[in-house]
């Protein structure tokens, strides 16, 4: 039996409450919608393509982990993505919110 991706411990009241507390919003699609996970399985590419085979075997979870947590450093501050003007994410995002808290110029008459 297939489990949902929409499963019980993604609708919990309890893990709701998580989220709440921690400012998330959750995002659950509909059964069958192919572009809920578009962006998550496009990372997953990435991560595998980038990372996972070209330098496999890998010799201990240790090893994994050290790799993933430098790999997600370079892929958010160093690697250049098209989609966002050729910027890592975090230099995309620090533009949107100094671009977005800038004071607005307001007329009185």
């Amino acid at each position: 039996m297939q489990e949902s991706v929409a499963g019980s411990q993604y609708t919990s009241f309890r893990l709701a409450e998580h989220l709440d507390v921690a400012g998330i919003a959750a995002s659950i699609g509909s059964v069958g919608d192919a572009y809920d996970n578009a962006l998550m399985e496009s990372t997953i590419g990435l991560y595998e393509t980038e990372l996972i085979k070209p330098r496999r075997p890998w010799k201990s979870l240790s090893q994994v982990e050290l790799a993933t947590a430098e790999w997600v450093d370079w892929y958010n501050h160093r690697r250049l993505h098209g989609e966002i003007g050729h910027v890592p994410p975090a230099e995309y995002e620090a533009n949107h919110y100094k671009e977005s808290t800038k004071p607005q110029v307001t007329t009185t008459t």
